[in-house]
């Protein structure tokens, strides 16, 4: 029995360290995972995003949203409107999020009865007057950046990678608008639980940080957060969303998610 432990300690000290233990995700793969977790074949919702500015004056503005899968799942699409209040009412938003290849994004105007597209070099500009970017209602191409991770962090209680995203050129930089951004993913589910922006002289700029999260496939361990706030640093400025209602909807209609559907009133 002596001899055969000597052998077999002898033969686990010649394996490979890493094949011992459970290797952890590359960084890449952890933003990929968290991208991922969100994703369902179909979805609506009805939320409420508030705009403060930094005297404390806020703007309600009531949305409607709905998404969906195509192409095996390479492509979502999404649709944005406004229900309320009477300014913005019937403004809407279009994307197309492609897993490899820039986003097409569409904006509405009834006012001017007028669909536009949205290029790359506006992406990082206000949505709707608030803290979140074009470039925050869509996930960017991954292969656009680097990942690095710094280690864990506890936010709210749960442990999270803590990521290091920044721009592989001065052009993807532009078209986001930060120079860098520090991503913090739940080691358990791969959910965001905040991020930290900094702008393009690598001064902190915005931080998103995720209230609450629901669950809403836990069979397919699907979820979405629904209460958010993006705070801007520099100019005290803070918008929020809060998600009222979400339903996962696999049968919504493709017609949706169309310049067609978008100008309809």
């Amino acid at each position: 029995m002596k001899k055969f432990l000597t052998v077999l300690c002898a033969l686990l000290l010649t394996l490979p360290f890493k094949s011992l233990f459970a290797e952890e995700p590359a960084a890449r793969d952890i933003v990929d995972k968290s991208y991922e977790a969100s994703k369902v074949p179909g979805s609506e919702a009805v939320s409420v995003m508030t705009i403060i500015d930094s005297k404390g004056r806020k703007r309600v503005r009531k949305v409607a949203q709905a998404t969906k899968l195509f192409d095996n799942g390479d492509t979502e699409k999404k649709i944005i409107r406004f229900l309320s209040p009477a300014d913005v009412k019937g403004t809407g938003l279009l994307t197309y999020d492609y897993e490899k290849k820039d986003d097409d994004m569409w904006l509405y105007m009834p006012a001017l009865r007028k669909t536009r597209r949205i290029i790359s070099s506006e992406k990082a500009k206000s949505f709707m007057g608030s803290e979140f970017s074009y470039a925050d209602v869509t996930p960017p191409a991954l292969d656009d950046f680097t990942y690095k991770k710094l280690g864990e962090e506890k936010v709210r209680d749960v442990l999270c990678w803590k990521i290091e995203i920044v721009p592989k050129n001065d052009d993807v930089a532009d078209e986001n608008g930060f120079s860098k951004k520090i991503s913090f993913v739940g080691k358990k589910d791969f959910v965001t639980r905040k991020a930290i922006y900094y702008d393009l002289d690598g001064e902190l700029h915005k931080e998103l940080s995720v209230n609450k999260i629901k669950e809403i496939d836990p069979k397919n361990k699907k979820f979405r957060a629904v209460d958010l706030i993006m705070v801007n640093k520099q100019n005290g400025r803070k918008s929020t969303l809060i998600i009222e209602k979400i339903e996962v909807t696999p049968d919504i209609k493709d017609e949706f998610f169309t310049i067609r559907y978008l100008e309809k009133q």
